[in-house]
């Protein structure tokens, strides 16, 4: 993959510094790590599962973290457990430690989380807030008492 220098955009994108942030973290992160397999499924318009494959990892070895719009799941396996004496032929279960990052989208949180037969799965919602949802404006209302929402009574209107 090539590298590609994002410099210029910081100089000449006011306000896109976030924007330029991502791609630059994005470009970090490495895609070439398959391990553990992972889907991302959409259940509803605003909802979403993350279902990560964590054979042999119990629910106290597997950590999972949100902060600033990153979640992180994270499974640690002591190395003094990895073998228990146990003499293998072939070994194709992979159990060793691992990190997994995905970048949430603004506003999306994660409701809760569930281990069953080897996938753990995260659930996620996207909350958009009342003031950042698409309201309708009233054409011809006068410039003197601004614009008119529809669908949306002001507390003055209710009393």
């Amino acid at each position: 993959m090539s590298n590609i220098d994002l410099t210029p955009l910081y100089r000449t994108m006011v306000g896109f510094d976030r924007l330029a942030g991502m791609i630059d973290q994005a470009a970090r992160l490495d895609g070439a790590q398959g391990y553990p397999p992972y889907n991302i499924e959409r259940v509803e318009e605003n909802a979403f599962a993350i279902e990560i494959a964590v054979a042999g990892f119990t629910q106290d070895e597997i950590d999972i973290e949100t902060k600033e719009g990153l979640l992180t799941v994270a499974g640690k396996k002591n190395e003094t457990e990895d073998g228990n004496g146990r003499n293998f032929l072939h070994r194709g279960i992979a159990q060793r430690s691992f990190i997994r990052r995905f970048q949430l989208a603004d506003h999306v949180i994660v409701t809760g989380a569930s281990l069953e037969h080897g996938v753990l799965r995260i659930d996620l919602i996207r909350e958009i807030p009342e003031e950042k949802k698409a309201r309708k404006i009233e054409i011809g209302a006068p410039a003197a008492q601004g614009p008119k929402l529809i669908g949306k009574k002001k507390a003055s209107d209710a009393a």
